[in-house]
Parts: C-alpha cells; sequence; structure tokens
C-alpha cells in the first residue's frame, strides 16, 4: 500500500493537457509532463484494501499495490522490475489502456479511484530514461524456430517471451515498418511512434528478426514468393515490395506457428450512396497519417483541410479520426453514434466492480467538434459529379420487442448533415479469413475468430493463435495478456514444460 491515510488526504491528480490551439498545431503527445513528487503523491492514495481488485480488472494481473507503494517510497528502480514482470510494454497500457484496474480499485466504490495508469507511465519512462530497460539475452538456446504473423501488441509480446526463453523467432508484417495498429492505427497524438521504435530496436537486441512488407498466406492462384523481405535484425535488407509467403510452407519450414494478426475486417455501412467518393474507412484515413509522419509518405492523400467531416461511430477509432481531422484543419467535424449518450456517473445496473459506462472524453472531443447520440444514417446524398455532400439521418430510440429491444425511427426527426468528407469507425468483424486462415484451413469460433483450445492451439498441429484474432476487437491489455499466455503454451509445446508466466486461458474474462 502507499501512505496509510493517503487516500484520505489527497485527491486524484492526472497531467495536464497542453492548450488546444498550441497542439492542434503538431502531432506531439498532448499531454504535459508530471512530476515526480505528483507520481509519489498518486502512489500514496493506494489504499490497504485487503482484496485488491485492481488485480482481477487487469488481465495481465499487474502488481499494481506493490509498485504504487515502491512509487510512493521513492524505489523507481523495484517498481520497473514489479512493473515488468507482468508487463513487457507498460509504456504503450499506459497511454492507450482505458484503464479496467481503475474501475475495480477499491477507493472508487466512493471516491475517485487511484490514478494507475499515469502511475504506470511514469514509471517505465523514468526506467528508459535511466537507462533500466535493457535488452535480456537468453543464457542458452534451444534450436527451435517460431514464426509469428503480426506484430502488433499480441505478437510482440509473444515474440518477447519466446526469444528471452532461447528460441529463435522471426515476426512476420504486411505493413512497411513493424508495430501493426501501434504504429499505423494509433496515432501521433496518442503515442508518438519514437515510443514504438525503441522497444522494436529492444527486441531486435535480443534476437528478434522482423521482416516487414511480407505478407503470409496465398490468396487465390497467386504464387508464393518466399524471400525474406524486410528484415530488422542481424543481416537487415530493406524493400517496398510487399512479398507474400505460403503459409502452409512457413508452417512446414518452423517448429511453431503463431498468428497474432488481430481482427482486421472493417463494419462497413452498406447503405444507398456508399458508392460515391469521399466516404472512406478509418483505416484508409489513420494509416496514411501515421506514415507522413513516420516519413513513409510525402503528404496525406486524403485532406479535410476545409472541408465538413462527418464520423460514423462514437468509439475510440471515430475520437483519433477526430483529432486527426482537427490537425489537418477541418471546417467542422461531426460524430455520429447510435447509442444513447452514457450517463455521467455509474448506473445502477452499472455497480462495481464492473467496468463503468460513463461518459468519456477524449483529447479529440476537447478539441472541436460536435458529438450526436441515439442517430443513425439512412443514406449518403451525393453531388452530379459522384461525390459525397451529405448524410440523410433520423434519430432512433430503443424500444422492446417479441425479439428483443431494438432501435426504431423517432418519426420527424428526418433531417440532412452537410459533409465533404466521411469516415467509417464502426469498429471490426473478426480477422481476414481469405489468406492465412484459409490456407491452413483453420476452424473459426462462431462469431467468426480463429478458434482455439486450453492451450491456445488451433486446429492444426503447431499452429498457435492470440489477440483480436481469435478474441475478437478487443484491448491492447488483453492482447498483451494473450500474447504472453500464447508464448507460455508454444514453450511448453516445444520443449515439455515452460517457466514463462501465462496470466489468461481462452476465453478468460475479467470485470470489463
Amino acid at each position: 500500500m502507499g501512505k496509510p491515510t493517503g487516500f484520505l488526504e489527497f485527491d486524484r491528480e492526472l497531467p495536464e493537457r497542453r492548450p488546444v490551439p498550441v497542439r492542434l498545431r503538431d502531432w506531439r503527445e498532448v499531454y504535459e509532463p508530471f512530476g515526480e513528487d505528483q507520481t509519489k503523491t498518486q502512489g500514496a492514495r493506494c489504499m490497504d484494501c485487503g482484496i485488491p481488485f485492481c488485480h482481477e480488472g487487469c488481465p495481465l494481473g499487474n502488481l499494481i499495490p506493490e509498485w504504487n507503494d515502491l512509487v510512493y517510497r521513492g524505489d523507481w528502480s523495484t517498481a520497473i522490475e514489479r512493473l515488468h514482470a507482468t508487463n513487457n510494454f507498460p509504456e504503450f497500457t499506459g497511454r492507450l489502456c482505458p484503464a479496467p484496474c481503475e474501475g475495480s480499485c477499491v477507493l472508487g466504490i466512493n471516491a475517485d479511484p487511484v490514478a494507475i495508469e499515469r502511475i504506470e507511465l511514469e514509471i517505465v519512462e523514468r526506467a528508459w530514461d535511466e537507462g533500466w530497460v535493457t535488452p535480456q539475452r537468453p543464457i542458452e538456446r534451444t534450436g527451435k524456430r517460431v514464426a509469428i504473423v503480426g506484430s502488433g501488441p499480441a505478437g510482440l509480446a509473444a515474440a518477447q517471451q519466446l526469444v528471452r526463453a532461447g528460441h529463435d523467432v522471426v515476426v512476420y508484417e504486411r505493413a512497411e515498418q513493424p508495430g501493426g495498429l501501434l504504429r499505423f492505427g494509433i496515432p501521433e497524438f496518442k503515442m508518438e511512434k519514437a515510443i514504438v521504435e525503441r522497444r522494436i530496436a529492444q527486441l531486435v537486441e535480443e534476437g528478434v528478426v522482423f521482416r516487414t512488407s511480407t505478407s503470409v498466406g496465398i490468396v487465390g492462384d497467386e504464387p508464393a514468393r518466399p524471400e525474406p523481405g524486410h528484415e530488422r535484425g542481424p543481416g537487415t535488407a530493406s524493400s517496398p515490395e510487399v512479398r507474400v509467403v505460403s503459409a502452409n510452407e512457413l508452417a512446414a519450414s518452423v517448429d511453431a506457428l503463431v498468428l497474432a494478426g488481430g481482427s482486421t475486417n472493417p463494419r462497413d455501412l452498406g447503405i444507398p450512396g456508399r458508392e460515391l467518393s469521399g466516404i472512406h474507412l478509418a483505416m484508409e484515413y489513420l494509416k496514411p497519417a501515421n506514415m507522413v509522419q513516420d516519413g513513409l509518405l510525402p503528404t496525406h492523400p486524403i485532406d479535410a483541410e476545409g472541408k465538413h467531416v462527418v464520423i460514423i461511430g462514437g468509439g475510440d477509432t471515430g475520437a483519433d479520426c477526430l483529432g486527426t481531422a482537427h490537425r489537418q484543419g477541418a471546417a467542422s467535424v461531426t460524430q455520429l453514434e447510435i447509442m444513447p449518450p452514457p450517463p455521467d456517473a455509474r448506473a445502477e445496473a452499472n455497480p462495481w466492480p464492473t467496468w463503468p459506462v460513463i461518459m468519456r472524453t477524449a483529447s479529440a472531443h476537447e478539441e472541436g467538434g460536435e458529438r450526436l447520440y441515439s442517430i443513425t444514417s439512412a443514406e449518403f446524398l451525393g453531388t452530379d459529379e459522384g461525390c459525397v455532400r451529405g448524410i440523410a439521418v433520423h434519430d432512433v430510440e430503443m424500444v422492446a420487442g417479441p425479439n428483443g429491444p431494438s432501435f426504431q425511427p423517432v418519426p420527424g426527426s428526418e433531417r440532412e448533415i452537410p459533409a465533404d468528407l466521411v469516415f467509417l469507425a464502426m469498429g471490426f468483424t473478426g480477422p481476414e479469413v481469405t489468406s492465412v486462415v484459409a490456407e491452413l484451413d483453420l476452424e473459426l469460433d462462431p462469431r467468426g475468430n480463429v478458434a482455439s483450445n486450453g492451450s491456445w492451439s488451433t486446429s492444426r498441429e503447431g499452429v498457435f493463435v492470440c489477440g483480436d484474432m481469435t478474441r475478437g476487437q478487443s484491448l491492447i491489455v488483453w492482447a498483451i495478456a494473450e500474447g504472453r499466455s500464447a508464448a507460455a503454451s508454444v514453450d511448453a509445446f516445444l520443449v515439455g514444460s515452460s517457466e514463462l508466466p501465462a496470466p489468461l486461458k481462452p476465453g478468460t474474462l475479467a470485470l470489463r
């Protein structure tokens, strides 16, 4: 615990965000620095709650009370050891996780919860500054070869765990650089890509080889081209061309294959007018924005400057589009959400320690734009030239019916919203099954995800799966936890037993 009376003496405090007019002129992270004394004070608020429900709220099982107490006492070097014991990448979760641990904090029953996520971030950033984060190379090598498809948080966590266990690990990534959505989906103002790059460099030093611009799985009659592609590691080479590697040949050439490709099929909106130009899926907008900041593109092919932008979808991806449009100088931005607005505080049906479904304001919402709830799109309206000019919408309300509640239109609420650009940010429906999944002939679960058993194995011997590819679209903290757990199963499969930690089993549900 922290200070015995700290939760009575100190209020919850978070860092200030940079002024909106200032931060809209660049793509840097939005938060001001948070001082050491401020962090210690927040650690002091961690109470002796007896049963730390934050452990149950965190899929990784982070040792939260331990490192809160260590921060309060100024023992930062031990704090990062306890943090890294359960989390490979706390600088990612400290910036991007919605912090289900805070939702289950016992202090949150009748007060503001401990600022767990911020303390986590301050610990790891202090560790990087002090030089405490160094490569951990294995003492012995097993000679076993593991291929991992996908370099998002699940793939990176699995890769780091397995290479530290002594296996030879190669990560295949079809994008131009490793990192998955951490690099190409998360905007720079939420996490600067140098944060991703320094972890990739650590993994390379530990022995992980990254082969980028390489797609695994043959589509149709496309010939396999099993060239190594853009490797990062010993003997690096580069090529802008995307190469295709046969999944069957890859599986046959290694001792274990781990699929960590994510849930990447976007949910589309098939209403009249969808063919009009100016309507884009969210990732068609977010990825080029990150590529421009990464120096991989000279300019963004979709420019919102001076345009009326409508974003369909009220989640984090929609907020990412919102902040990006602000920085491009959009004339207006409107975000549509079919659900009603959540309450400002927990509803009676949403008690502690379940995840609090409440109104949340991202930094992008603070920067401007309008959020409309209980509204749905009926038709995209276009110009004679085939460009979108607006959206026909109407309000909806939840109505009980024989088959359960459903959204019904509110009579007389029909209207038009002007739109020069529309971004569809309604989430993802599951993994792509046209290439690696189809070629390996893997079984799917009823939701269309890759099915796995209690050891993260798929229906094919020696092929494992983790992250969103088997869970469905979820949180970064779940992805890291599943990558770590799958690595333990792969390690046991390769050498008979494993000492790697396994925080989860397939299908595990936490308080979120």
